[in-house]
């Protein structure tokens, strides 16, 4: 029953200490400036969407597709701002053991992160790519197994194997680890965004001081943004660099609940959405005359 109570608690204790620790520390890799951006709630899904766990832009100018995780049915619903759903999309008998983000790349394919691994014991992890040029769903799968993990699960202090967060650029999906420890030691790897069965290379990691739960790559490739508990970053995707190792920027939210969807709708502002289905845009600021 005490293991209960505790599995149950933890995440409450995690997501209020990244919330009180505000910005992120300098672990040597370069200062965190601050992200200047208006937030403004722009909507919210309706109660037949039961939760909000990704978000990836649709074909049709100014709609998103969005999924629950775990649980949930295998659907994908299409849904207009500020939250009109347009249709929604039945992918069963597609497995839903953990759906917890979505990525798009630019031909239109979406891609459906079955990587949700609380306890970080999976060994079925997964990635949906799904294509539909042709007129009707053609769904592939991505198998993959992380390169650094050898025990399922690894002694709890070392459950580092969850994932929450990936986006598509260049022909490789990017993958954020959710360290549920108070350690908060994001990961970053990469595979490859074909069908087959992968390994998942460890690229970096960083500090961010909060779980990370979804990720997006802006349109001109130029910006990456993660979403925390409390805050999104943002990071210069340079080529030929790592990504940690950039120019690096944050922004709190600390009225966005647990916001576990992320999306950029153009270079520079984005959609944030939380479990509960509210939904937020934030765009920059524009810059004083003085």
């Amino acid at each position: 029953m005490l293991h209960l109570l505790r599995d149950a608690l933890f995440p409450v204790l995690v997501f209020l200490h990244a919330v009180l620790v505000g910005a992120p520390a300098n672990h040597g890799r370069g200062r965190f400036q601050r992200a200047r951006y208006q937030v403004r709630k722009v909507g919210r899904l309706p109660r037949s969407v039961r939760e909000s766990s990704g978000l990836a832009r649709a074909d049709t100018l100014g709609t998103f597709w969005t999924h629950g995780d775990g649980g949930s049915p295998a659907h994908l619903t299409e849904f207009a701002l500020p939250g009109a759903v347009r249709r929604q999309l039945d992918l069963s008998p597609l497995p839903n053991k953990d759906w917890e983000d979505l990525a798009r790349d630019p031909t239109g394919r979406l891609y459906i992160g079955d990587f949700g691994n609380n306890r970080s014991q999976r060994s079925d992890l997964a990635i949906y790519r799904l294509d539909w040029s042709g007129g009707r769903p053609v769904v592939d799968t991505i198998a993959f197994h992380y390169a650094d993990q050898t025990a399922f699960p690894p002694r709890r202090g070392r459950r580092n194997f969850d994932c929450e967060a990936f986006y598509f650029y260049q022909d490789t999906l990017h993958l954020f680890s959710k360290d549920r420890s108070l350690r908060q030691l994001t990961k970053h790897y990469v595979l490859p965004a074909r069908p087959g069965h992968h390994v998942a290379v460890l690229r970096d990691s960083l500090r961010l001081g909060r779980p990370i739960t979804a990720a997006d790559v802006s349109p001109d490739g130029r910006t990456v943004a993660l979403l925390g508990y409390g805050g999104v970053f943002f990071f210069a995707n340079a080529p030929g660099c790592r990504l940690f190792d950039g120019p690096k920027r944050f922004r709190a939210l600390p009225r966005t609940g647990q916001a576990e969807g992320l999306a950029f709708l153009t270079d520079s502002t984005l959609l944030v959405g939380n479990e509960k289905g509210r939904l937020w845009r934030l765009r920059p600021r524009a810059r004083s005359a003085n």
